[in-house]
């Protein structure tokens, strides 16, 4: 298994809780080198961990740890349609948030969590496994950071129909295209 995966899924993930946890430094460091330097620099590092984490996947030699369940795939299917659904209505105005805090870190988890129950090689562990952790840990620490949850005002149920259809066309999309996106064919997992 590529050193290059492990390295991206941690950068990935400490660059998302760095400015979470450590707030003060943060400030701190855009008040040296001031918030547009600072965002560059944020920036690239997910480029960087994203980069990684490509290379990794594709170059590493995965090796066999577990047997998926045999409803896993099935199972997949469903996860990675919601996992979409909840990915999208974080940015959409519609009720989901209403029942969600944090609709984009839940799809996340579950996309991990998917992702694993089809896939029982080292690097899927490594790639999956670190996202399904990491997503909870962000939303207890975003959860402390921020307080009591604000539930937005409801939006009409259309919003809902139509961020469910986008999902469905996305979904669609990354099952035809799974192979060309990540080099893995579903029906190879």
């Amino acid at each position: 298994m590529s050193i290059y995966l492990s390295l991206g899924v941690i950068l990935f993930c400490l660059t998302h809780l760095y400015p979470v946890i450590f707030r003060a430094n943060r400030q701190a460091i855009i008040g040296k080198i001031g918030e547009n330097p600072y965002k560059g620099i944020y920036s690239l590092s997910i480029l960087l961990s994203l980069a990684l984490i490509i290379f990794g996947w594709r170059s590493s030699d995965s090796l066999y740890l577990f047997d998926t369940p045999e409803w896993g795939r099935g199972a997949t299917s469903i996860l990675m349609y919601l996992a979409l659904f909840l990915f999208m209505s974080a940015k959409a105005q519609n009720n989901v948030k209403r029942v969600i805090r944090h609709p984009q870190l839940c799809s996340i988890l579950l996309w991990g969590i998917a992702h694993l129950l089809s896939n029982g090689e080292s690097r899927s562990l490594v790639l999956f496994g670190i996202f399904a952790l990491w997503a909870p840990v962000m939303m207890f620490v975003l959860n402390r950071r921020d307080g009591a949850w604000q539930k937005p005002n409801s939006s009409p149920i259309i919003n809902d129909l139509k961020t469910g259809g986008i999902a469905l066309i996305v979904y669609a999309v990354l099952v035809f295209g799974h192979s060309y996106f990540t080099g893995v064919s579903l029906g190879t997992q």
